[in-house]
């Protein structure tokens, strides 16, 4: 193959020759692979011990995994693996990675910022935001090139404004079909799924059995129900309510519920891990299929008008709430909302600025206490005059690290980013939750940190050939140093890539070679079989 070269074919043999005793080995006797990958500390996916093995791959299977596979194989590349960790390649559950891998740009196609930590495969469609286009998507994404695999969810707030637009009312019956259709339409193109975001305008405006109709769609095709809570402080109904009612949806539709980076946002409800997690084990103790996944950072990443705005002003979008704050009465009583959100989110000096939208005129790395100081106003009307102009990304310092710990040694909890713009969730969720669970922390095993990033996803998603390390599976496979694994990125620089990950091989390809990206886009739309 093109893409290895003439020095890895001289040290193949010679790493062959040295295995051997420099004895002569028939190569009529040998089967033929691409790579073989020697001597690396190998977890398999399972949670499982390491165990010490060779992995041969062919095209882009991994067709061997097991003792003396020198002894078996001729090779064109041999891995010398001494010292490094070989996992399965990880799956990421919660991304918004779709704008970079529809890009004209190669360089963002490549999704580098996942790959450097060790992902191969990433979810894309979450919150709600999920385009119901899956097919036109995946096309693209094979005509174009990408480097990372990745899956569809369809999202229930697209469908929505599709629909009805964003507007708060119920829909009629007839809009209820055509959204059942087009939700149908996506599952029968591939989908894994439907997302939700019932927190964001114009889904929060949906009533639970709303949600319910869709989710027994996705359910009908062996689907998941991925969500954003309705709440997951006391903007509303509470984190817990919010919960329940997740909950709720899956026990009555039948689709397995899987909760969005979970959390107890701001000090109201700091602590309340425990509720949550009581609430959830009691469902699983009752035969339900929960699931959760979690970024390892104390801060979220929204936005002003996500953090801030009352959402009944964001009825007809960012347009809509500018209209209203013509009315000095709707403004006043905005306002008045606006003093109790910032107090959910700790105060304006939690939430720091990391990036303008549209016109606002924002500080990037200043917090929203900074940015109104510096202008001699308040907090709150700083926030009205950035969304009066376009928004701006803020980095929300919300959590506490008592509750995340607490999540992140239940069973039911795998990594996953979030992975956004002006967050170092996006280049570093991974490897700072190696840092913090396994090195640090020791809340976890490594074998149970690959497990919970590798194959339990691959579990919860509905991922049939990835995910793990054994014979007949597609080699989705990450090679790193466990001395060297970890963040580079953080809230003043966030996209600084992981370092750490030595080799990453994605459909049998090498996209990180000795640290490096290579070129190459080998990754693949994964289209679930829905068997329509």
């Amino acid at each position: 193959m093109t893409w290895r070269s003439i020095t890895e074919k001289a040290r193949a043999l010679a790493g062959l020759i040295a295995l051997t005793g420099c004895q002569s080995i028939p190569e009529a006797s040998l089967e033929q692979a691409d790579v073989l990958i020697m001597r690396g500390q190998i977890f398999d996916g399972t949670g499982n011990p390491a165990q010490s093995a060779d992995i041969a791959i062919r095209d882009d299977k991994i067709i061997f995994v097991g003792s003396e596979g020198h002894r078996r194989f001729q090779v064109d590349t041999v891995i010398d693996a001494i010292g490094l960790v070989v996992a399965p390649g990880f799956i990421d559950p919660h991304t918004h990675a779709g704008s970079d891998l529809a890009s004209e740009d190669d360089s963002r196609r490549a999704n580098l910022a996942f790959a450097f930590q060790g992902v191969t495969t990433v979810v894309v469609g979450n919150d709600g935001h999920g385009s119901t286009r899956v097919r036109e998507m995946a096309e693209k994404a094979n005509n174009q090139g990408i480097g990372t695999n990745v899956a569809y969810l369809a999202g229930f707030g697209y469908l929505r404004k599709q629909v009805i637009g964003n507007i708060d009312r119920a829909p009629t019956k007839v809009e209820l079909e055509r959204m059942k259709t087009a939700m149908t339409g996506a599952m029968c193109e591939g989908a894994y799924g439907l997302s939700a975001g019932l927190y964001y305008t114009p889904q929060n405006f949906a009533k639970t059995d709303e949600v319910i109709t869709l989710a027994k769609v996705a359910a009908r095709f062996g689907g998941y129900y991925d969500t954003h809570m309705r709440d997951e402080s006391t903007y509303n109904i509470g984190v817990a309510g919010a919960l329940r009612e997740a909950i709720e949806i899956s026990r009555q539709s039948g689709a397995p519920l899987h909760v969005s980076h979970i959390k107890a946002l701001g000090p109201a409800v700091w602590g309340h891990s425990a509720r949550m997690i009581t609430l959830i084990e009691d469902a699983r103790a009752e035969g339900m299929k929960i699931t959760a996944d979690q970024y390892p950072w104390t801060a979220s990443g929204t936005r002003i008008s996500n953090a801030l705005m009352p959402r009944w002003s964001l009825s007809g979008g960012l347009e809509g709430l500018r209209t209203r704050l013509k009315s000095a009465e709707t403004r006043k009583k905005i306002q008045s909302e606006i003093v109790q959100n910032l107090e959910r989110r700790g105060g304006a000096s939690r939430l720091l600025i990391t990036a303008g939208l549209g016109e606002a005129e924002v500080t990037v790395g200043k917090n929203l206490a900074e940015i109104a100081d510096a202008q001699g106003i308040d907090p709150v009307l700083a926030a009205v005059r950035i969304v009066e102009k376009g928004d701006a990304r803020v980095a929300s310092f919300n959590m506490n690290p008592d509750d995340i710990k607490a999540f992140a040694q239940r069973n039911w909890v795998v990594t996953g980013s979030d992975g956004s713009t002006g967050h170092p969730r996006k280049y570093a969720s991974f490897p700072k939750a190696y840092q913090d669970f396994v090195v640090r922390d020791q809340l976890l095993s490594l074998a149970q940190f690959i497990r919970r990033s590798s194959g339990q996803t691959a579990d919860i998603t509905g991922l049939k050939d990835r995910g793990y390390l054994k014979a007949g599976m597609v080699a989705d496979i990450v090679l790193f140093d466990p001395k060297k694994f970890s963040p580079r990125a953080t809230y003043q620089l966030p996209t600084e890539l992981t370092a750490g990950v030595v080799h990453l091989f994605v459909n049998g390809v090498r996209l990180i070679e000795n640290g490096e990206y290579r070129g190459a886009l080998p990754g693949q739309p994964l289209l679930k079989d829905n068997q329509c």
